[in-house]
């Protein structure tokens, strides 16, 4: 049973009594009456072949509320679009596949590329930008949840807790950001919350003082959780990172463009583990090492906008600050791991931690080298100012698909 602390920013939305996903689904058919409600799975192909996604297209075979399922299909071939249409063709709710790699899809996005409206490369956030753009395009959902598609510990109860605020007629929340428990069961996960994002918050509240931007993002208890769910209007002037930034920069994005009070985190899990990154130590490019040099610079960013400046001298000041109050975290996880009767590695969590500070300096390197980079993918709104028929465009091109290499 969880805690019902509120921590009077952000609010919060407990798991306090355990209830049936039945009952959930239940009040949610009936929302759906008002708030359509979809769902976006951003996936590569090599998804498909774990037992993580066979598991979540199982639990989505049995939610009765949802009114479309759009999945986004990185790095298929011809071959494997065919096999993934039949893969997820036995969701019974109206779905739909986007071939990212596809012709079409491609000829697509060399137009918008010629515009400058296209995502600078590929990867997550381009994958979840497309689908989003379809999602308005259909217009079959008001309501729209999203999540990964390597999730080992899926539940549907998951995505009715995780969409349950935006998709209640009663609720005010535009925006609901999925919390949980990062652990298997034997050992802690989230090494990158826990020992790069809340330590780096700290750290800069002490170099920068505290301002409501940091503020906000230490009000969420995962918040580079993957599962979120918002209301349509809420996509239409989202400017989505293409870099590994996706989840500091939507949440950044929620704090830009809404009051506190229509944002809310919600309690979709007990435990939850999903596919490790590798920690990457010795390659920049990949792995939890560059996810740590692009969410370092996203708050370096979206503190720069607030008049922050990051010489060479501050990130120094920073990174002493950050290694200093993570060596400090280190205690408090061991303790925790013990008394629950985890495994606990101290001498694996110090390195990442000794990575991590490298980056948060190699981050204020790179954002000072290039001050004129743009890591936002357009918002739709302003896609369809430069490309009046896009949306059309993309809902043809994705209709086309799947006639043509879905029989």
């Amino acid at each position: 049973m969880g805690d019902f602390h509120q921590n009077g920013n952000i609010a919060t939305l407990h798991n306090l009594s355990d209830r049936k996903v039945e009952d959930l689904e239940r009040e949610l058919i009936e929302f759906s009456r008002y708030r359509p409600m979809g769902l976006v799975v951003p996936s590569l192909y090599s998804e498909l072949a774990t037992p993580a996604l066979e598991n979540i297209v199982s639990e989505l075979s049995r939610v009765p509320y949802l009114n479309e399922i759009v999945i986004g299909l990185d790095r298929a071939d011809e071959a494997e679009y065919r096999h993934a249409l039949k893969f997820f063709g036995r969701l019974p709710q109206h779905h739909r596949v986007l071939w990212n790699d596809g012709p079409r899809l491609r000829a697509l996005d060399a137009r918008l590329r010629e515009k400058g409206l296209s995502p600078s490369e590929p990867g997550k956030g381009r994958n979840v930008w497309f689908c989003y753009g379809y999602v308005l395009a259909a217009g079959r959902a008001s309501s729209v949840a999203l999540h990964d598609a390597d999730i080992k510990t899926y539940k549907r109860d998951l995505l009715a807790r995780l969409i349950y605020p935006v998709a209640n007629p009663s609720f005010s929340f535009n925006f609901s950001k999925g919390y949980y428990a990062r652990s298997n069961g034997e050992t802690l996960g989230g090494r990158v919350t826990r020992l790069l994002v809340t330590p780096l918050i700290l750290a800069l509240r002490v170099v920068c003082g505290r301002n409501d931007y940091l503020d906000f993002l230490h009000s969420f208890r995962y918040p580079l959780a993957g599962e979120f769910a918002l209301r349509r209007t809420v996509i239409e002037d989202l400017r989505i990172p293409t870099d590994w930034g996706l989840e500091i920069g939507v949440l950044s994005e929620m704090h830009r463009n809404h009051s506190t009070n229509h944002l809310c985190q919600v309690d979709v899990a007990h435990t939850y583990d999903h596919k490790h990154q590798d920690l990457s130590a010795e390659d920049q490019t990949r792995g939890l090492s560059r996810m740590s040099i692009d969410i370092a610079k996203a708050m370096y960013r979206k503190l720069a906008i607030q008049g922050e400046t990051f010489s060479p001298d501050r990130v120094r000041t920073i990174k002493a600050t950050y290694y200093r109050i993570a060596l400090d975290f280190v205690d408090l996880f061991e303790a925790d791991a013990v008394m629950n009767g985890l495994k606990f590695d101290r001498h694996k969590e110090e390195k990442a931690i000794e990575l991590f500070a490298a980056n948060v300096v190699k981050a204020g390197e790179v954002f000072r080298e290039n001050p004129m980079d743009t890591p936002f993918i357009p918002p739709w709104n302003r896609v369809v100012s430069a490309v009046p028929n896009v949306l059309a465009e993309l809902h043809e091109a994705v209709e086309q698909d799947m006639e043509e290499f879905g029989r």
